[in-house]
């Protein structure tokens, strides 16, 4: 297991270019199932969760070839229905696989998702669209058991924005007969990013980012090869722009849309951080000690990310003044809480509710990242802290950072690796 060393006390001078989405590449690599063809895509992340997709992908029987952010994808022959079970426990966003096998085999055999330990994720929300849609589905030896009987497009209302089920529902409802409306659907840009995908690959989906998709379903089969472009990573941007707010510092974010992150960068000009754009670039400008927000809530786009909130807290730790930040989306992302205070944060929690009471300076410590974005928050935590601080278990921010390491140095940051 490999460990960042991190000397602290530094400011952030520099130019980080924002890479992929993470979020948006991981549907958009398991909607390359529906049907066989060939696809070329960009500006994918070079990230470990990628990674599990390609192997899962390839698994099943489709080609691929990685390089530089492009993927050349053809899944013309995909021999099997049963989704790997191993790599499906790496991923939380394997579950997505879950409708394109449906559409593509008209059955479908996977376990349950991993990814992070952030509390319960249920999927019932992704099986009851599904059912609606004429899937049946059981439970057969921990594995999820689904066949298609006689699909036909319906209305389905979601008792919750899920992200996972409103591109479930999206990756079987394009290709079967009649119209499907999905009302309180998942505004997210990366639904958005999955929807135009899914036009260029013929199908005909409108209304996503306004909480009602339409899809019209088409059976037709197209072959032609695919080319698309995958939106960047607001959340690695919000990360960078977290880490910079937390110290004096002047970043430039290159390669993001503002509009993608407008809830994160509104809550840090609130506190004190000067954001402006210029020509497309995202600066990031402190001089100061942050002020402490009052109360911040996550909640579904366009509210303030939970993919955030660990970052938020670690800024929050240092900031003038108390904090309070309520987790509404999952009921337990506060596993960093125990490894800030080692590094002298004074957080209390009660439930789903953080009292965050900023002090001068944190201080290095040995840590641990519990999961993805709480590792974020370790890291920029140690950036700030005076003295050395060590950060254990960093396969996780592998999971979703591209070249972490590197931005951070180009930043000016002092950090190393050792196993």
């Amino acid at each position: 297991m490999e460990s960042f060393i991190i000397e602290g006390r530094k400011n952030l001078e520099g130019i980080v270019d924002i890479g992929g989405s993470k979020n948006a590449a991981l549907p958009i690599l398991a909607s390359t199932v529906i049907s066989g063809r060939e696809y070329i895509i960009e500006n994918i992340p070079d990230i470990e969760d990628v990674r599990d997709m390609f192997e899962i992908l390839t698994i099943m029987g489709c080609k691929i070839q990685f390089d530089n952010g492009i993927a050349l994808i053809d899944t013309r022959n995909i021999t099997t229905h049963a989704v790997p079970e191993k790599q499906v426990r790496k991923i939380r966003s394997s579950i997505i696989l879950m409708g394109a096998v449906l559409l593509r085999t008209g059955k479908v055999e996977i376990t349950y998702p991993g990814g992070c330990e952030i509390g319960l994720r249920p999927i019932d929300l992704h099986l009851k669209g599904l059912k609606k849609l004429g899937v049946e589905l059981l439970e057969k030896n921990g594995l999820l058991v689904g066949s298609v009987k006689e699909p036909l497009g319906c209305e389905i209302q979601l008792d919750y924005p899920s992200v996972g089920a409103t591109e479930n529902i999206m990756l079987f409802a394009v290709g079967i007969s009649g119209k499907t409306v999905i009302y309180n659907s998942a505004k997210e840009p990366e639904i958005v990013d999955l929807q135009n995908f899914l036009n260029a690959c013929g199908y005909s989906v409108s209304g996503a980012g306004t909480g009602t998709i339409t899809i019209e379903g088409n059976t037709n089969q197209v072959t032609e090869t695919v080319e698309y472009k995958i939106i960047s990573d607001r959340i690695e941007a919000g990360t960078y722009l977290s880490a910079a707010a937390s110290m004096k510092s002047k970043i430039y974010i290159r390669n993001i849309e503002k509009t993608h992150f407008k809830s994160i960068t509104s809550v840090y000009e609130d506190a004190g951080c000067e954001i402006r754009e210029t020509h497309g670039t995202i600066v990031v400008s402190n001089n100061s000690r942050l002020n402490a927000i009052e109360k911040v809530t996550t909640q579904p786009y366009p509210g303030f990310p939970t993919d955030m909130q660990a970052q938020f807290m670690a800024s929050m730790s240092v900031a003038n003044g108390t904090t309070i930040i309520e987790e509404t989306v999952f009921d337990s992302r506060f596993k960093h809480v125990p490894e800030l205070q080692k590094m002298g944060a004074d957080i209390t929690t009660v439930g789903r509710v953080a009292v965050i009471d900023g002090v001068p300076r944190l201080h290095g410590a040995e840590v641990y990242a519990k999961d993805l974005r709480g590792g974020a928050a370790l890291v920029i935590a140690a950036l700030g802290a005076e003295g050395i601080t060590k950060v254990n278990n960093i396969y996780h921010l592998n999971r979703g950072y591209e070249k972490f390491m590197e931005k951070l140095r180009n930043l000016g940051v002092i950090i190393t690796t050792i196993d």
